[in-house]
């Protein structure tokens, strides 16, 4: 038996491969019309394969990997038969801390964290915390699961449990399931998911705040400004905060490309100045929290690439960080007792880690940035 190990190069298709080992035409062209299992279209170059040829140097197998885990196998021997195939997955428990001095991104790489637990601390804590508002000293504690495929990480699969200290209040997250369905709760059983997302969008800044009394940048004098500006690259998604009904998706001249929201009889919110709508955005569209809506432009009065995030409460407009949104089901009376002591063990491990502290080096050096 011989095996050869390779990856795609680009431009490389796999008529190119496989012809350069003697596999017919006939054969190769079975493989590409047989997409039931797998598409040969959605090869990509750098994607590895391995090529099993028997003693007679005739090809036995092609296996195609589509990503770390998940592999594709084509058994040339009798015809051609194609099936999928998973590559053994070790899950790992592991415990950081550490405490904000910039980004939750910074913090989490400085201790040695996997950069995908940021991402899975903020869709935990989407609807809780702000995480464009981050302060200095606050702190986090986690409990996560990563996934291993052949001694790689493939990065971290869920939370257990975590605790984040922001603005000096203790939010907990345990991780549960109730009614066959995962979700996070806090320490007296409430659901961390409420019925708003903080923010719309992720990977930006605020560059201007609700405020009745701003300089316009484009007008050049001071006007109510009822919304917050997210700057975000021209192209970043954009998310509907809640669930609710699409009444606009259309274009005005102060405004641009804009949708808004109805998410009930009390609450709606606007999205301003995109560079276009996401793929069946339109007025009388049901949009579920957390779809993508448009995409960050600078359409209408904006100087820059950014959406303006604005909230509605009976017609008026307020500032969304005033709102308190309810949180979905709670810990049920049944599961009550299971939850606790899911809770209590939880809640014990985090109490045992450590915060790990900033780097003594990288505190020199932002004294000498302010300086």
């Amino acid at each position: 038996m011989n095996v050869l190990q390779a990856s795609f190069q680009p431009n490389q298709f796999l008529s190119d491969v496989l012809t350069a080992h003697n596999v017919s035409p006939n054969k190769i062209h079975e493989m590409a019309i047989n997409t039931s299992i797998f598409d040969v279209r959605k090869m990509r170059a750098g994607n590895p394969f391995t090529i099993i040829k028997g003693q007679n140097e005739r090809v036995n197998y092609f296996i195609y990997e589509k990503n770390k885990s998940d592999y594709v196998v084509y058994d040339l021997r009798d015809g051609v038969n194609i099936y999928e195939g998973q590559k053994p997955i070790i899950k790992q428990e592991g415990e950081v801390s550490g405490l904000i001095s910039s980004s939750l991104y910074e913090a989490i790489q400085e201790q040695g964290g996997d950069i995908s637990l940021a991402a899975e601390l903020e869709n935990t804590y989407a609807w809780s915390i702000d995480f464009f508002q981050l302060q200095k000293g606050d702190f986090f504690k986690v409990i996560y699961e990563e996934a291993f495929v052949d001694g790689e990480s493939l990065g971290v699969s869920r939370i257990l449990g975590a605790q984040f200290r922001h603005a000096n209040k203790d939010f907990f997250a345990v991780e549960f399931t109730q009614d066959s369905v995962p979700d996070y709760f806090d320490e007296v059983g409430n659901s961390l998911r409420k019925a708003f997302l903080k923010a719309p969008l992720r990977y930006s800044r605020i560059s201007s705040r609700f405020s009745y009394r701003r300089f316009h940048p484009v007008l050049k004098r001071y006007k109510a400004h009822l919304g917050t500006d997210y700057a975000a690259p021209r192209g970043t998604p954009i998310y509907a905060v809640g669930d609710g009904v699409i009444t606009h998706a259309s274009r005005s001249r102060n405004n641009g490309n804009y949708v808004k929201i109805q998410h009930n009889t009390m609450f709606a919110t606007q999205y301003l100045h995109m560079s276009g709508f996401a793929k069946g955005i339109k007025s009388g569209t049901f949009v579920k929290q957390g779809d993508t809506i448009g995409y960050v432009g600078s359409t209408g009065l904006a100087t820059g690439p950014h959406v303006c995030f604005r909230f509605w409460k009976n017609g008026k407009q307020i500032n969304p960080k005033t709102v308190e949104a309810p949180p979905s089901e709670p810990i049920t009376e049944e599961n009550l007792s299971r939850y606790t002591q899911t809770k209590d063990e939880v809640l014990s491990r985090l109490l045992q880690i450590p915060v790990a502290e900033v780097p003594t080096e990288k505190i020199l050096a932002m004294d000498l940035v302010k300086k």
